[in-house]
């Protein structure tokens, strides 16, 4: 049984969802590890985006794709993606991260970014994906670790490294909201919900190439934050506050 339900209104609380400009920048970044894995031509494949809100993202994939999908529980977000992007090979649902409502093996690409925190049964989730994925096919996964010092979506400091019920009580004291619902976790647990995949970490090597991987807008290459980002994801992943993995589905299309 699930210990919590879905967060259906999240784009009316966090309008940040909205930001166009972020979400193509973490698009890009996504565009550019995805080339670096199939090469430069992407006009082939199918891509599903879990947890698409707003769809800023998926309307930066799809002059890349071939066909891409969009999908979130959040009413609200997809409405405003289905008015606002519109392309042929372009669509949006709403649908259930944990019931994906296309057959097996449907896509060769997932992007699941910044997405896990948010279902209330995430080995479910990774289990959707893979099933869905063709033999072959790989997730990109973006995800932020629960020892990240300020918490990105409320911009507290620990607020992720609490119980819940006392991250619960931190949010009330701030009058943020009555309930902390995010559930993100450091990198053994992350290991442990990936675990049917075989993952290749960009993460470092995004770090040392900022450009090619569109990120020097956030990691200017050459500078003091990039030399320590880059030292914390080498040498103590541990409590590096984020990662970049490509998740790769098995060729056979075994179960693992």
């Amino acid at each position: 049984m699930r210990e919590r339900e879905y967060q259906h209104g999240f784009s009316l609380q966090h309008p940040e969802v909205f930001d166009v400009e972020s979400r193509t920048r973490k698009a890009n970044a996504a565009l550019a590890v995805l080339r670096d894995v199939f090469g430069p031509r992407l006009d082939t494949l199918r891509l599903l985006n879990v947890g698409a809100s707003s769809g800023a993202m998926d309307a930066t994939f799809a002059p890349a794709f071939a066909e891409v999908v969009g999908i979130d529980i959040d009413a609200h977000a997809i409405q405003h993606a289905q008015a606002n992007y519109q392309r042929d090979n372009l669509r949006f649902i709403v649908a259930d991260a944990l019931a994906i409502p296309f057959p097996d093996a449907s896509f060769d690409v997932v992007v699941c970014s910044q997405i896990y925190e948010h279902v209330p049964d995430q080995p479910a989730l990774f289990r959707e994906i893979r099933r869905v994925l063709r033999a072959g096919g790989v997730c990109y996964f973006a995800a932020t670790s629960r020892l990240v010092v300020i918490e990105p979506h409320y911009r507290l400091p620990f607020l992720s490294w609490l119980p819940a019920p006392f991250a619960d009580f931190y949010l009330r004291v701030l009058g943020r909201g009555d309930s902390y619902y995010e559930r993100m976790h450091a990198l053994p647990a992350l290991r442990r919900l990936t675990s049917a995949f075989s993952i290749d970490d960009y993460t470092v090597r995004m770090l040392d190439d900022p450009e090619r991987f569109a990120i020097a807008d956030m990691v200017p290459p050459g500078s003091l934050k990039q030399k320590i980002s880059r030292f914390i994801a080498a040498k103590m992943p541990l409590i590096c506050p984020g990662y970049i993995w490509v998740l790769r589905k098995d060729k056979s299309g075994r179960s693992q």
